[in-house]
């Protein structure tokens, strides 16, 4: 499926706090041509989600692609990498969300190999996961098996919704901030979600706003060396209030990317998304800072 990209769903970069918007503002956005086209294209990608499904239900290996040598690129993806040509080797791991698999990345693997990423692989976690940390754990092993494979010290990763607070805990309580670079989250519940009351299974629990596993992440960090992107959307239907899809650690000085008008399963499809995302992982973009910066 083509990714799209809306009229007025620009992102907005900021560390400071969540903007706030007026209740008619607010129905006059719900309202807009950009959310309730958003809103159409999430329905769409469902619903070709739910036939691309079967065939992720295998993690994927690390196939490095030697296409992409040094030197043979076009002249866009040395662009990309030119602040940093090494980045293009590091291996890029994404990591799907609850009750999903791999298949959610389906355009956004072949949009990282296409920009000149080489080893683009990702990890699909038990359907019967129980416990944030104990994935943690696990994603920890899956990453020292990369590591070992690629002969790389360090590897990037993104995580959609749940796979972006997997990957959070284990690069902030387990160490994990020596073995990834970048990390990039896309609608992840940094916050807790209002709507995960709906479900009292164990795993749904520990995203609920003020849950233990959420208060163990808001302790204070000493030193992190990831650095972190937290990509969020206004219209985003599962992560309530859509303000909680930011990472507002005082100690992580993660770098905030506002979306307007993208649907939460539509974030890992959506070219501005893809875009933020790329340019994150070459070292590109541009650092956390204290005040809102429009994103061009």
């Amino acid at each position: 499926m083509r990714p799209t990209s809306n009229l007025g769903s620009e992102p907005a970069s900021h560390t400071s706090g969540a903007p706030e918007v007026a209740p008619r503002g607010a129905l006059r956005t719900l309202c807009s041509p950009a959310t309730l086209a958003g809103g159409l294209t999430e329905l769409a990608w469902v619903g070709a989600h739910v036939l691309l499904y079967p065939l992720g239900t295998r993690t994927e290996p690390v196939q490095p692609d030697l296409r992409h040598r040094p030197g043979v690129q076009p002249p866009a993806v040395r662009a990309l990498f030119a602040a940093d040509p090494l980045a293009a080797r590091t291996p890029v791991l994404l990591v799907h969300g609850l009750v999903d698999n791999r298949s959610i990345f389906s355009v956004m693997r072949r949009n990282l190999r296409r920009r000149g990423f080489a080893s683009v692989c990702s990890w699909n976690y038990s359907p019967l996961l129980r416990d944030v940390a104990q994935a943690a754990r696990d994603l920890e092993a899956h990453i020292e098996r990369i590591c070992l494979q690629t002969g790389h010290d360090r590897v990037h990763v993104v995580g959609h919704s749940l796979g972006g607070l997997i990957a959070r805990y284990y690069v902030q309580r387990n160490g994990g901030d020596r073995r990834v670079d970048h990390l990039v989250t896309l609608g992840s519940p940094h916050g807790g979600s209002l709507l995960a009351h709906a479900l009292p299974t164990p795993l749904v629990r520990q995203l609920r706003p003020g849950s233990p596993v959420l208060e163990e992440l808001a302790e204070p960090v000493d030193r992190c060396d990831t650095q972190i992107t937290a990509i969020y959307s206004d219209l985003d239907q599962l992560v309530l209030p859509t303000s909680a899809g930011r990472c507002d650690h005082p100690d992580l000085a993660a770098r905030n990317v506002l979306f307007r008008g993208v649907g939460h399963m539509s974030l890992p499809i959506h070219r501005g998304v893809l875009d933020e995302v790329a340019v994150t992982l070459a070292g590109a973009a541009s650092p956390a800072t204290g005040h809102l910066r429009a994103v061009a």
